[in-house]
């Protein structure tokens, strides 16, 4: 099964899911079960499964076969190249495939220029009108095709322009770009470019990132810093034909393996085997050739076989347009296509299935509390009602003297439940400032002037070490501070519920710990540009406005995710609190309204005891039913991956068909 017919299948997934959540919400609302955090954490579970992103970054150095690789993976149906790939260089700027429907079809990009001013990348996205937008026709491929040209435009600019822009280092003349008889420099037009089609990929949430040789001057720090860090895979190209390159293994350990990690996510394609093939040669001995690179690979890259998928991208799209079964498969390319779909698509959903099951539980816990709370009214007016048979009016009168009598105790009791939401506001208030984003500024202020100091920066490692140190004790106080409140909360709440007979429990408090590990991430993905071999860049004033601004996005990103859940736990526990008392609201007004139909007539207390039976064969109807519509939630599965089936023999494949 190809990665397309598997990312297909993860589409119709959420789609269903989406659905059927939407079915529980509304159930859910038609029964009152719906309190403010309950609805909140449903809109978050419909919002995540439906915008859904899956990125995948192709990474490698120049003329390895990146672009032509996507198209054979992902646009093969359009009949010819979409993506510019020939010989040489081709994507010269950072180019992310998406879709969004509320935007028409178009290619955006943002000009190199904006290099020269201090706003990262992600502050250029919420600014369109510095993009240069082209419509792009979808039904048209010519069309496409040539726009989708203008991601290798050049452009060619003075010496100081060059250095300006970050294309030219004095230190490192070895890597500066050739000048030409003019004395100009080539340079990328173009900073970003952002296409936005309605493929059937891009439409069920697949983000395609392709990007330029990432060792070469002037590479978009952002990259590395925060896109392929997020990348849910990451597809590394090399030549079959000269293996791993020293340029290919410096990209390999600088920017995609740190500190050992992030190899479960990585797929090492090893590129253009068709090179390789050789009339001269047995089919045994191409493939024996071939096997020898791939275990090389493996080996110096520190992977597991497995990882390294030898694939001739450039057959593998001419096979899909011209429908030659036999070259499809000698290129090895449904290989690879089967692997990247179980590593990425099963690992995704593998996440999203972790957190589909543990939103449906707190869902399934906060309306069982619910039912629960009216089961046990419901269990006190029928002992209150069945004491009544037979007993006179006075009995009666007393009766609802006392339902009258607890009703004004309750209302009384507000000032207590008012001094546990006073605590409870206080503690939160500390919490919420700790992870509040002008808190992180000044936990950055002394990173920000160390890095944007003139000259070179010396001490700058301590210092940025002794920045994150203190952003994960921020975070630790954030759990001393949690666990705190919920304490307070599980020791007021206890008391409530022995007072009123409530079942008001604490919900689990949000696990600092993750983001804690975001930042180690974050911290790791930064400590290349501070070594010895950036000094000079790091003294250049806008190589480092461009990487504090970069750094301080994704922290941001990381607290405002953390401050996000707290405020979510926050509203749960209210929220609950707000719907018991409201509910024994409800159950004094029953109660008293019970008690006035029975004084009226001696045949509603029979009438009474009849209702509350049905309202108890409702509950547990409700209950069922909570049970089958979250139950459907949990087991909607998407179908299995397909197996791997074994390696093909390239060589002995094109002998076949021939």
């Amino acid at each position: 099964m190809s990665f397309n017919e598997q990312f297909d299948q993860h589409g119709t997934w959420r789609r269903e899911f989406a659905l059927r959540l939407k079915s529980l919400a509304q159930w859910m609302k038609e029964h009152d079960l719906l309190n403010a955090a309950v609805e909140e954490r449903l809109q978050r579970l419909e919002s995540h499964v439906r915008a859904d992103k899956v990125m995948v970054a192709f990474v490698a150095e120049f003329s390895r076969g990146k672009s032509e690789l996507i198209n054979a993976i992902f646009f093969a149906g359009y009949g010819r190249r979409i993506m510019p790939a020939s010989a040489g260089r081709t994507t010269m700027c950072p180019t992310e495939l998406g879709y969004d429907a509320a935007i028409a079809p178009c290619l955006r990009l943002l000009p190199i220029e904006t290099r020269l001013q201090p706003q990262a990348l992600m502050e250029w996205r919420l600014v369109p009108d510095k993009w240069l937008q082209i419509d792009l026709d979808v039904n048209d491929p010519a069309q496409l095709a040539q726009a989708l040209q203008k991601v290798a435009e050049v452009q060619h600019v003075s010496l100081d322009g060059a250095r300006a822009l970050g294309f030219w280092n004095d230190s490192s003349p070895e890597d500066n770009p050739l000048a030409g008889p003019d004395g100009l420099i080539e340079v990328p037009k173009w900073r970003h470019a952002l296409i936005n089609i309605a493929h059937p990929l891009l439409k069920q949430g697949l983000v395609i990132l392709d990007t330029p040789g990432l060792n070469a001057i002037g590479a978009e720090p952002e990259l590395t810093v925060s896109l392929i860090p997020q990348a849910h895979a990451v597809v590394f190209i090399l030549a079959a034909d000269t293996g791993v390159t020293k340029s290919d293994l410096s990209i390999w350990r600088e920017h995609l393996i740190r500190g050992g990690e992030g190899r479960d996510t990585r797929l090492v394609v090893l590129n253009k085997i068709d090179t390789l093939w050789d009339a001269l040669s047995t089919p045994e001995q191409v493939q024996a050739q071939i096997d020898r690179q791939r275990a090389t690979s493996a080996n110096i890259l520190g992977l597991p076989l497995s990882h390294v998928i030898p694939v001739s991208a450039q057959k593998g799209l001419v096979a899909k347009v011209t429908g030659d079964q036999a070259l499809l498969q000698a290129s090895q390319l449904p290989a690879l296509e089967r692997v990247l779909g179980r590593g990425v698509m099963g690992q995704r959903q593998k996440i999203l299935r972790t957190a589909v099951a543990a939103g449906i539980g707190e869902l399934k816990n906060e309306a069982g509390r619910a039912l629960n709370m009216r089961r046990r009214d419901q269990a006190e007016q029928m002992l209150e009602l069945r004491g009544l048979k037979g007993k006179n009016i006075s009995v009666i009168k007393h009766m609802r003297n006392r339902i009258e009598q607890e009703q004004a105790e309750f209302a009384s009791s507000g000032a207590k439940i008012h001094a546990v939401r006073s605590v409870h506001g206080v503690l939160l208030g500390d919490l919420v400032n700790l992870l509040s984003v002008p808190t992180l500024k000044v936990e950055l202020a002394e990173l920000t002037t160390a890095l944007k100091q003139s000259g070179i920066k010396l001490r700058l490692k301590k210092t940025y070490g002794q920045t994150f140190s203190r952003l994960r004790e921020g975070l630790q106080k954030g759990q001393v501070l949690t666990g705190e409140i919920e304490s307070m909360l599980d020791s007021a709440f206890r008391q409530i519920n022995a007072e009123f007979g409530f079942s008001l429990q604490v919900p689990q408090a949000p696990d600092m710990a993750r983001w804690v590990q975001d930042l180690d991430l974050i911290e790791r993905s930064h400590l290349q540009y501070l070594g010895l071999g950036n000094v000079i860049r790091l003294a250049q004033a806008d190589f480092s406005e461009r990487l504090v601004r970069a750094l301080s996005n994704r922290l941001r990103v990381v607290f405002e995710s953390a401050l996000g859940e707290v405020e979510l736990w926050n509203k749960s526990a209210s929220a609950q609190l707000d719907a018991q008392l409201r509910e024994r609201r409800r159950n004094f007004a029953r109660r008293l309204e019970a008690v006035e139909r029975i004084q009226q007539a001696a045949s509603s207390l029979d009438e009474r005891i009849t209702e509350i039976d049905d309202q108890e064969i409702r509950l547990k109807g409700l209950e069922a039913k909570l049970a089958e519509l979250t139950a459907r939630l949990l087991d909607l599965r998407p179908l299995p991956f397909a197996s791997q089936e074994p390696a093909v023999n390239p060589a002995a494949a094109l002998a076949e068909s021939a």
